[in-house]
């Protein structure tokens, strides 16, 4: 039983690669209560050592969100995603829109950043996509005039031509069912 004497439980879970963590423990110490002297009042008016309940719960946070990492590679579901989507412009012309778009975004409870940058509209890509964001909603002149966004997944399948009421509702209802896979197609 070791240093501690007494039952315990050990949460275990593989990883993407068939690793075993420990995740979490709890485990009953009739030991160091004794070693320690502490005692509890029991119902019937007598003194009994007490029972120590050891736990470790803040190092499993730690391990299990570095398995999450490993296990997604970085590239998280958009529920779990730090930035879930990132609004980009082709020039400083789609500003006004894409503010627009990114407060209907967050007004709808999602997380989001706004480039704005004068940068070429595949550096912004490549940025957004180093930064494993789940989404990259670009808009360049033709977007604006027809009153549609253009969207880039993560795995840079692109969906152009969707109106932005239809775009933060498929995004809402990903978040909110906590899909795995993207919804978008």
């Amino acid at each position: 039983l070791g240093a501690v004497e007494g039952p315990k439980i050990d949460l275990k879970v593989r990883d993407a690669i068939g690793r075993e963590w420990q995740m979490a423990t709890i485990q009953l110490d009739f030991v160091l209560p004794r070693r320690f002297d502490v005692k509890m009042r029991t119902s019937d008016g007598g003194d009994d050592f007490a029972v120590m309940i050891h736990r470790a719960i803040f190092g499993s946070f730690e391990r299990f969100v570095g398995v999450l990492i490993e296990h997604y590679a970085g590239k998280f579901p958009l529920w779990l995603s730090p930035v879930q989507v990132k609004v980009l412009t082709l020039t400083d012309k789609q500003d006004e829109p894409a503010q627009k778009l990114a407060a209907e975004l967050v007004a709808a409870g999602l997380r989001v950043e706004l480039d704005l940058r004068p940068e070429k509209i595949g550096h912004k890509i490549r940025e957004a996509t180093l930064e494993k964001v789940p989404y990259m909603a670009v808009l360049g002149p033709r977007d604006v005039e027809a009153g549609v966004v253009s969207v880039r997944r993560q795995d840079g399948v692109q969906i152009n031509g969707l109106k932005s009421a239809d775009f933060v509702a498929k995004l809402v209802e990903e978040a909110r069912t906590r899909a795995l896979a993207p919804s978008l197609s």
